[in-house]
């Protein structure tokens, strides 16, 4: 996933079992996402990766991710900001 800002710079953290996003779109009171199952996160910079065994944990805390991050009462078009998923990556052990 990427943390994408233009206004406002963000700031993403992990506190236990939530993702917790600050200043978003400059609001003071911070969104959080739930961390499902045994998903770790790891945030690099703009870059916010899951891992975990399984699947649809980590699809759901994805979601949960880019759901938290919804704009409501501005243009889309023209405020782009959130954290948005780039890459699904599944390693398959033959």
């Amino acid at each position: 996933m990427k943390v994408v800002y233009s206004h406002f710079p963000m700031k993403a953290t992990v506190k236990g079992d939530k993702f917790i996003i600050e200043n978003f779109l400059g609001e003071k009171a911070p969104r959080h996402a739930n961390i499902i199952g045994k998903t770790k996160i790891t945030i690099k910079g703009a870059e916010v990766v899951l891992h975990g065994i399984d699947v649809e944990a980590v699809g759901q805390t994805a979601a949960n991710i880019e759901r938290a991050c919804h704009i409501r009462n501005f243009d889309p078009r023209v405020f782009q900001d959130g954290i948005y998923i780039i890459e699904k990556a599944r390693k398959v052990k033959a």
